[in-house]
């Protein structure tokens, strides 16, 4: 199987670059699994997001009192009644939440939407060349193993 470079062939892979190669994909395999996980997270954000925007862009089109069950949790409601003039609290980090007004807060959604569209493009493109590295390395892992398994067939009979 050890080729020489000189005769025109091509440079046999040594065990050492293999390793590597098998190193470097496992790497690439759970760097996209990681990419995966985010991608979802980001998803579910996004979803959360668009929910929040248009339940504020309803309360504006209810009428003004118009009862309402507010969500606790672990499917546990409250009663509540609609006040269209009173402020938002919305969430800014760190577990702070801030007042303000509606429009303000629908901006707000708005805005957080449009960075969360920014990061899954981004995440996707690192996704699609992380994919595109597997692949690579997959088709030549693949194509070491086919020659050495046609190297020991042939003096093997």
């Amino acid at each position: 199987m050890n080729q020489n470079a000189t005769d025109g062939s091509r440079t046999p892979v040594t065990e050492e670059q293999v390793q590597e190669d098998l190193i470097r994909l496992d790497a690439y395999r759970g760097q996209l699994n990681s990419a995966l996980q985010q991608h979802q997270l980001l998803s579910a954000s996004r979803q959360e997001h668009l929910r929040a925007r248009e339940s504020l862009e309803g309360v504006e089109r209810a009428d003004p009192g118009s009862e309402l069950l507010l969500p606790l949790g672990a499917e546990a409601f409250v009663r509540g009644s609609l006040d269209r003039s009173g402020p938002v609290l919305m969430g800014v980090g760190s577990g702070v939440v801030v007042e303000m007004e509606r429009p303000k807060a629908v901006e707000l959604l708005h805005q957080r939407l449009g960075e969360i569209d920014r990061a899954v493009h981004d995440l996707e493109g690192q996704m699609s060349a992380l994919d595109d590295r597997i692949q690579i390395l997959s088709r030549r892992l693949d194509a070491v193993a086919r020659s050495s398994a046609a190297g020991s067939d042939v003096g093997g009979s």
